[in-house]
């Protein structure tokens, strides 16, 4: 998230945020071993969806993401139940990683990327891919709502949910389970979706922390897996005296929107106490 004070949305090529997502919350972190996280660290999981477009989408943004970073990717497209899938195949010639389509019972694991198969629902539970047939309804098919609240209950504030291209508003329900738990939220910036319905929608609602392009979504992305997610006990133990009672947060809601103009007051409790483990972290 960019320095600086607070502002709304503007489209230009740099990084761009949401009017509701403030800047200056959130620091770069410094550079770690390649490919290993801070001690007993779970294995981030994150939830990549996309609809139409979306193969151009993925593949550009696992152009971009080294071999390394020590996540665990999860795709979600729309598509045909009554096709077979070659996506896994398509998107193994874009990266190192380890791309396969997701079974039922599949552990996931660092570094690979998992397809959810046609005709299924998909969602995670304990780092465990769960496949469950498409009911045959005449209701809209979410797949990607489904499996970022599957990915928001598991995860909790570690959850990353990233939307690309695609039509309608499947994902925006997700994003905000997510955001809820205070995870992070990424959206396809419009201008560079091939169908920019998904990604529109869930910038409407709100619910997003980072618009950008699937290559610089890629560079977000690497700058999460750097950062040392589970912190140190003394810099957690920071963190949580300073988030300590409703009291001490209208203290200090009250004290930046004075200095900024800026209210943060609207923040879910757990956004503001991610993000300020980030910078106890940076303070160790």
């Amino acid at each position: 998230m960019a320095k600086g004070k607070a502002k709304a949305t503007v489209r230009k090529p740099a990084r761009k945020t949401t009017p509701r997502a403030k800047k200056g919350l959130a620091y770069t972190a410094p550079p770690q071993p390649r490919g290993e996280r801070a001690n007993d660290a779970p294995l981030p999981e994150m939830g990549l969806c996309a609809s139409a477009g979306g193969l151009e989408a993925f593949t550009k943004l696992l152009q971009h993401l080294p071999a390394d970073t020590g996540m665990a990717f999860v795709l979600v497209q729309h598509l045909d139940p009554k096709h077979e899938s070659i996506l896994a195949s398509l998107l193994s010639r874009a990266t190192k990683m380890t791309v396969r389509e997701a079974a039922n019972q599949t552990r996931v694991e660092p570094n690979h990327v998992y397809v959810m198969p046609p005709n299924s629902n998909m969602t995670i539970v304990d780092s465990m891919l769960r496949l469950t047939r498409r009911l045959d309804t005449r209701a809209a098919h979410m797949p990607i709502d489904h499996f970022f609240h599957s990915l928001a209950g598991t995860q909790k504030d570690k959850a990353v949910g990233v939307i690309l291209s695609g039509t309608a508003s499947d994902g925006t329900a997700g994003l905000r389970a997510i955001k809820s738990e205070g995870g992070i939220t990424f959206a396809q910036d419009q201008s560079s979706a091939r169908y920019d319905g998904m990604p529109r929608n869930a910038i409407s609602a709100h619910v997003v922390d980072f618009i950008l392009t699937p290559e610089e979504i890629a560079k977000e992305l690497v700058n999460i897996s750097r950062h040392p997610y589970v912190i140190s006990k003394a810099a957690e133990r920071a963190a949580e005296l300073l988030v300590a009672g409703k009291s001490e947060f209208g203290k200090i809601f009250g004290l930046l929107r004075a200095r900024t103009g800026s209210d943060f007051s609207a923040y879910k409790r757990g956004t503001i106490e991610r993000r300020v483990r980030y910078l106890a972290s940076a303070l160790r």
